[in-house]
């Protein structure tokens, strides 16, 4: 698979995905006030970026893809590697050549990062001005303000009740045709190797009426996908009277509307709307959620489910709160009710705690049994401040860790070659996004198995649906022939 791995100590996958920069696009506006922002890590990070661009546009800036034309300069960080931490830093150090031409430039950390070290980043980052938790995105104007009276700005607070539902996202860097609707914030999750719960805070829901308004409003412009992101989306529940899971889920409130009833509002907007979701928890997607899923055909059949370990007792460790035998019965489930062709991608850990060499093998196993279309995959990275870090040795060695990961990745390209060539000879209804890399002649989309297929471009554009039937394949990617309409 293209990009599937670079370099054993840059790997593949999650940590690719992870580390991905964004860069603002330019809004080409004249004689306004300009914002660049650079975002890094997860598409949650992205979509935050989106609606603080929003913010500032309420306080007359545009944006710039330029950082030499910026007044203002965010970089919207990722904590979950110490290798993304020092890539920020490494930004920072190329940024202040540009602080020092225009002293005046003001330089803000957003993000998992700045939620982290706090005002310990304005010690040891002398460059940067201010420092914005997820949750403070609305105090920018008056972090600006302080920045502008010559002070150093910080806003860490991390709330139990901020969703931005009341807030229209600038859409950065679209195609016009997919976008991300974040549906809730927080993870009451507490993996033990994960830094989210201390970096984004506690779960709490979006007003699903808010989530149907946008997804609407995107249709009319055109998008024709949607994505639901959330840190574990089969958690989401809210009430009119409460939308914090873990003080709903302690009240008698009757009323509450969960993922699936979301998934339906929202597939309910318009047939031709797609609706994808990420990421789901193993331990909580229902039954429910996947027969919803079977009923509405524009929910893509397709389903992230982050497994890390095959093996129950890294699991347990890991405080993933479900072992090997969970896991398989949810896969086989969905096989069950979506069928054998439903897409499912993971993530993977390897070389985590105390991990066997007989433990690794159960990864291995596993990801034979399901056969994944793809997986993020990664070694063991200690984060500081996690159950992990406090409890547990990270005792293997790193070339046994880059040496199973390496296993990993080899076998997972064997069940990308294998998945993707079962898909010959087959017909898709493809939603296009764009013009390929490769070819101006030629367009891609995706199928809603969520794989990408290449044809020939004929008369269509972006944001159409077309049928492609599948005639070759590779690790990455499926190459179709267009069923043109008789």
């Amino acid at each position: 698979m293209k990009g599937l791995i670079s370099d054993l100590d840059i790997l593949s996958g999650e940590e690719q995905k992870q580390e991905e920069v964004r860069i603002t696009k330019d809004e080409g506006n004249t004689g306004k006030k300009k914002l660049y922002i650079e975002s890094y890590g997860c598409q949650m990070n992205f979509s935050d970026s989106e609606i603080v661009s929003s913010i500032m546009k309420e306080q007359g800036y545009t944006t710039t893809a330029s950082i030499e034309d910026a007044d203002v300069t965010f970089l919207n960080t990722c904590s979950i590697r110490e290798k993304a931490e020092q890539t920020v830093r490494n930004r920072l150090n190329h940024i202040n050549a540009h602080k020092k031409k225009r002293p005046e430039m003001v330089v803000g950390v957003l993000g998992c990062m700045a939620e982290r070290l706090k005002s310990k980043f304005l010690e040891e980052e002398k460059i940067v001005d201010l420092v914005v938790g997820p949750d403070a995105y609305r105090d920018l104007p008056n972090l600006l303000g302080d920045v502008d009276s010559g002070q150093k700005a910080v806003n860490t607070f991390l709330s139990r009740e901020e969703t931005y539902a009341d807030i229209s996202p600038v859409r950065l860097n679209s195609n016009g045709v997919t976008a991300f609707i974040s549906i809730m914030r927080g993870c009451d999750n507490m993996c033990s190797f994960c830094v989210v719960p201390f970096t984004r805070g506690r779960e709490r829901s979006r007003d699903p009426y808010s989530i149907v308004r946008e997804a609407q409003d995107l249709f009319d412009k055109g998008y024709r996908e949607v994505t639901l992101l959330g840190q574990n989306v089969d958690s989401y529940k809210w009430s009119a009277e409460q939308n914090n899971k873990a003080k709903l889920e302690k009240s008698d409130i009757q009323e509450v509307i969960n993922f699936a009833n979301l998934l339906e509002m929202v597939a309910k907007v318009d047939p031709k709307l797609r609706v994808r979701f990420s990421t789901s928890h193993p331990k909580d997607i229902t039954d429910e959620v996947l027969y919803t899923m079977k009923e509405y055909d524009n929910i893509c059949k397709y389903i992230h489910l982050p497994v890390q370990s095959g093996n129950s007792r890294i699991l347990d460790l890991m405080n993933r709160t479900y072992d090997r035998e969970w896991y398989i019965n949810r896969v086989d489930k969905i096989k069950e009710i979506l069928g054998e062709d439903c897409g499912l991608s993971s993530d993977m850990i390897t070389g985590f705690c105390s991990e066997t060499e007989e433990e690794h093998q159960d990864t291995l196993s596993l990801m034979r049994y399901v056969k994944y279309d793809l997986s993020y995959m990664f070694f063991y990275s200690e984060r500081p401040g996690t159950l992990a870090e406090k409890k547990f040795e990270d005792d293997i060695p790193l070339e046994v860790k880059k040496r199973r990961l390496n296993e990993i990745i080899e076998l997972q390209n064997e069940c990308s070659r294998e998945t993707n060539r079962r898909d010959v000879g087959k017909e898709y209804e493809v939603l296009i996004e764009g013009i390929s890399k490769k070819s101006d002649q030629q367009l891609f989309g995706r199928t809603t198995t969520n794989k990408v297929v290449i044809f020939d471009k004929g008369s269509h554009k972006k944001g159409e649906y077309v049928h492609v039937k599948i005639n070759d394949s590779t690790t990455g990617t499926l190459f179709g022939t267009l069923i043109e309409n008789e």
